[in-house]
């Protein structure tokens, strides 16, 4: 199944660069746009399932963004983030046709839960919560893995793991960038815990052809079909 895709639309380029990046380790696909006329082609061509969109912008602000696409008939779902904190401008967002409103600054967690929750009652399926690569499948939901049709016994470390890599599939993660996701913790630099899971993954997940994990001499680990 294909994640969700996501169009960030923020002038700030360092908020928009971190917000896709944060949503893509959650399993979402995202472009981006700088403005809102940028924006609006994005969404035309694109299709996106979700639009966060700052209110603050020059030229097109996030308000009339929205406006021109529910007047067009657009009911692409809008996300707004904004700095302001009025009941005023909240009910306007929502008026136009916003589905949920989050005020700056916010924690990534929350962002992500409305996406989440934006797309559920929109009607559409967190689909990010199944996971394939060739014939290795991970259901979020079951808490289920499997290669081949079989299922694949993961220890929570091995899963949360392999998920990581899943949800990062053709891009190599360093040693260090496991180690932050995937145990939360600084291991002194000390990459060889990673070394061992990755080995435990390759034992249950690469048994049969083809391979899906690789490593990638001195940079990382990377999931793909070679």
């Amino acid at each position: 199944m294909a994640n969700p895709r996501l169009l960030i639309v923020d002038d700030e380029a360092n908020l928009r660069s971190m917000l896709s990046a944060a949503l893509r380790h959650h399993g979402f696909d995202t472009t981006e746009a700088e403005n809102g006329r940028e924006a609006l082609g994005r969404i035309a061509a694109d299709r996106p399932d979700l639009v966060v969109l700052d209110v603050m912008m020059p030229d097109l602000d996030g308000f009339e963004v929205c406006r021109r696409l529910r007047t067009n008939g657009d009911h692409t779902p809008v996300l707004f983030l904004t700095a302001r904190d009025d009941t005023e401008a909240k009910v306007r967002g929502l008026t136009l046709g916003g589905d949920d409103y989050l005020q700056k600054p916010f924690s990534l967690d929350e962002l992500v839960a409305r996406v989440e929750a934006v797309l559920r009652r929109t009607g559409t399926a967190a689909t990010h919560n199944v996971h394939e690569l060739a014939d290795l499948t991970m259901d979020d939901d079951a808490h289920r893995v499997t290669r081949a049709g079989d299922d694949v016994a993961l220890s929570p470390t091995e899963y949360k793991l392999l998920r990581y890599l899943l949800v990062n599939q053709g891009r190599v993660l360093s040693k260090s960038q496991i180690l932050d996701h995937v145990w939360e913790y600084d291991f002194g630099g000390d990459g060889g815990v990673v070394e061992t899971y990755i080995g435990y993954l390759r034992k249950k997940v690469d048994q049969v052809e083809p391979k899906l994990i690789h490593t990638i001499r001195g940079v990382g680990y990377t999931l793909r079909v070679q």
